[in-house]
Formats: C-alpha cells, sequence, structure tokens
C-alpha cells in the first residue's frame, strides 16, 4: 500500500517520507469547499502556493502531489505556477466534465502526471473515458464530496452500496494504479482499518491517505512524535494489508459484509 500524508510543515513531512510515508500531498482546494463541507468535521486546507517551496525543499522527487482547485477561470495560471514550483504530480478536484479535464490535462501539456481526484457522481461515470486522456497515470477516488452528492451522511457509503465496484474493476482491467479515501489508524473509528484495509485489498486500492484523525492534525514535530510512534502505526496497517493479501476471495467477501453489518449497528446506537 502506498501511504499519502496531507502536510506542510518540512520537518514533518520529512519525518514521515523517514518512516513509512511513500507521497506528500500539498492541498491548495478552498473553493468551494467550505460550502460543500463546512458542516462536516472533514479535512480543510489552510495550505498555500508558498507551501510548495518549503516541502520541495525536503521532499525527493517524484514525492510532490499538489491539488489544485477544481476547474475554474484561474486554473491555468495555478497550474503554471504550481510546476514552477517544483510540484511532481497535479490533482484535479469536483471533475463535472469530460472537457474539464482534457483542458487541465492540455495545459499541464505532460510537465508533470496529471491525477483525477473522482469524487463527484458524474466524474466516476467518465472514468472509463478519463483513463484515455494523455498525462493521467493513476487515479484517485474521493469519498467524502462523491458521497454528499449522492446525499449520503458517512463517507464509506459510497463503499458499502457498490459505487466502487464499477470503477475499480475498469481501472484494474486498464491496470490504472488507484487509491480511495482516508484510513484512520488501527482500531480506531466507526470502521477501523482493519476492515477498510481488507476493502482496498478486495477492490484492488494500491494507495490511500492517512486521515486528519491518523495524525491528529498536529504541526509541531515534537508534539507530532508524542501523540504516537509513527513508523509504529504504519508499520501495524502494512501488517493489515498483507493479512489481506493472503485471505481468499471468500475472506474478503465476509468482510464487506461484516463492514455493512458494523455501520449498521452503528446507526442503532
Amino acid at each position: 500500500m502506498e501511504f499519502w500524508m496531507i502536510q506542510n510543515n518540512p520537518e514533518i513531512a520529512s519525518y514521515c517520507l523517514e518512516n513509512g510515508v511513500d507521497r506528500i500531498f500539498i492541498d491548495l482546494e478552498k473553493l468551494d469547499k467550505e460550502k460543500r463541507q463546512g458542516h462536516l468535521n472533514t479535512w480543510k486546507s489552510n495550505h498555500v502556493m508558498d507551501d510548495i517551496d518549503k516541502i520541495r525543499g525536503v521532499v525527493p522527487t517524484g514525492k510532490l502531489l499538489v491539488r489544485l482547485n477544481k476547474w475554474n477561470k484561474n486554473s491555468k495560471n495555478e497550474i503554471f505556477e504550481a510546476i514552477e514550483r517544483g510540484a511532481d504530480f497535479l490533482m484535479l478536484p469536483m471533475i463535472n466534465s469530460l472537457k474539464e479535464i482534457e483542458t487541465f490535462c492540455e495545459t499541464v501539456n505532460n510537465k508533470v502526471p496529471v491525477i483525477p481526484l473522482i469524487e463527484t457522481y458524474k466524474s466516476l461515470k467518465l472514468i472509463p473515458e478519463i483513463i484515455n486522456i494523455p498525462g493521467i497515470l493513476e487515479i484517485y477516488l474521493g469519498l467524502n464530496d462523491l458521497s454528499i452528492s449522492l446525499n449520503y451522511k458517512f463517507c464509506f457509503e459510497t463503499l458499502m452500496y457498490g459505487y466502487l465496484e464499477d470503477a475499480s474493476r475498469i481501472l484494474n482491467e486498464n491496470k490504472i494504479p488507484w487509491g480511495f479515501g482516508g484510513i484512520a489508524r488501527s482500531n480506531e473509528g466507526i470502521l477501523p482499518a482493519e476492515i477498510i484495509l481488507g476493502e482496498h485489498v478486495r477492490l484492488g486500492s494500491h494507495k490511500v491517505i492517512l486521515s486528519k484523525t491518523f495524525h491528529r492534525n498536529i504541526n509541531d514535530l515534537s508534539e507530532f512524535k508524542k501523540i504516537m510512534n509513527f513508523k509504529q502505526e504504519i508499520n501495524k496497517l502494512s501488517a493489515i494489508e498483507k493479512y489481506w493479501q493472503n485471505k481468499m476471495p471468500n475472506d474478503l467477501e465476509e468482510n464487506r459484509i461484516l463492514m455493512r453489518n458494523k455501520y449498521k449497528n452503528h446507526l442503532l446506537k
């Protein structure tokens, strides 16, 4: 499993890369996000363009991802600036038409790989066409906004109700690396990592973002080290993934059923 971490503190970013994180994620998306998710306890970024320079100084080439705003009148300037400052990958969120992601990729012009963030029902249905756009080498499925667009209250409901089934099949058949959602620490949350990683394995996902819950959104390295043994927590997740990789398809299906039942029981509390 490839672990991504949203982080703009150079010390923490460097520490996490040394202890199991594969990619650092600068998040510049702000346009309409408060409007969409203001009522939810989800990640809202305070990152700025200057953070790319700060993080670029400590992150090896090939490990710096930058998420921009959804396609808008200033997108071309955002693209050019992010590339100039050193982004290795650019992510476009909230895609609502094929034209948006096509124009985004044309503007990037193969200077860096583009990662479409599939988090609207429209973009979910466009995956067969999106994966054929030049410059797209991987895909990420964002469950928070996808769930909102489908009027669900819990981000993993889209996973439970089968919305990732066709997408995963198409991506796997076309050998497109992909990932989805966020993940907390072992044994935490309504649906703990032990269950969610089983779904990653069943569906063929190999990338996941460490959630705000995982790192508690701490922005000081000394405090960060106090709240957890980071490498140990990453190793736990890797061990869970390995456990599921060694299981049979019927075991993975039982885990899927367990996920649904666990959420139903949570609603009854």
